[in-house]
């Protein structure tokens, strides 16, 4: 049985998410956690020290978050009824960060599904601080879905790489398990700067193609391109539907994603997008 956090804000971006992530696995056994957290609007060390009830604040919170929470289930249960899936429900005075991070590791949870838009006024920043903060700070595979996009099968997948990666069951599994449920191709690719392969290299690419060896799979290489460019070009010459990146902090993932500058992330993503923690 696979268990599938999803955070959710009530709102229709977040909804969005939901409905992918019970449409991607609806053949699949599933528990779904739904988060809702909440801080006060004024918040100091204080306040988090103690019991938010003793301020009268958290009781009425909660109280909303389970009436909302009650009209979710009801939306799912209409809309998408499956006798495969459970849901659990859980509003917590917490950051979000924080109790995602929680929640995987007490639950077990093998996908934290969530749903993205860049920061509002700034087109070019590629997803807002949450989901930027959750993939830097959660161990667990992340699926975030754009505002907006409605659900296609992961038939064309894009997996950009410098195999500079040591692949094994710990990044391939979660990739894997997703990839099977559906008739996948994989697009594997890496931009070169006009040198071989090294050894390392070539050995990674070796693993990583006998991970995908009942897959269906091409392996492709492009030059004089920076990262972003790539994935975007790609992206216009093929009809992909899920981008999938392990973030080894020796890779590019680290240096495409998050450093400050908006040139360095500045490239525009409408797609969902599962990132593979480091290890």
């Amino acid at each position: 049985m696979k268990k599938i956090l999803l955070p959710t804000d009530f709102s229709s971006n977040s909804w969005n998410a939901i409905s992918y992530a019970l449409q991607l696995f609806k053949d699949k056994v599933c528990k779904f956690y739904l988060l809702h957290t909440y801080t006060p609007m004024i918040y100091h060390t204080e306040f988090v020290l103690v019991n938010p009830s003793q301020y009268g604040l958290g009781d009425a919170v909660m109280e909303k978050a389970l009436k909302k929470f009650d009209l979710l289930k009801e939306q799912i249960e209409t809309t998408f009824k499956n006798p495969k899936h459970s849901i659990e429900v859980k509003a917590v005075f917490n950051t979000l960060v924080t109790e995602i991070k929680d929640m995987v590791q007490e639950e077990n949870i093998d996908y934290v599904i969530m749903g993205t838009k860049g920061a509002s006024g700034i087109e070019e920043v590629l997803f807002g601080s949450n989901t930027v903060h959750v993939f830097k700070n959660v161990k667990c595979s992340i699926l975030a879905i754009p505002e907006k996009y409605t659900f296609e099968a992961p038939h064309e997948v894009l997996f950009p790489t410098d195999y500079e990666i040591d692949y094994n069951d710990i990044y391939m599994k979660p990739i894997i398990d997703i990839l099977s449920l559906y008739k996948t191709r994989v697009n594997v690719l890496n931009v070169s700067y006009g040198y071989d392969l090294s050894e390392k290299q070539t050995i990674n690419k070796s693993k990583l193609e006998t991970y995908l060896k009942n897959i269906s799979h091409m392996f492709h290489s492009v030059s004089n391109q920076t990262v972003p460019q790539a994935i975007s070009d790609f992206q216009l010459n093929a009809r992909i539907n899920l981008l999938v990146m392990i973030n080894n902090k020796h890779s590019f993932f680290d240096n495409l994603f998050f450093k400050s500058t908006i040139n360095q992330i500045g490239f525009h993503l409408n797609i969902p997008f599962l990132v593979i923690p480091a290890q």
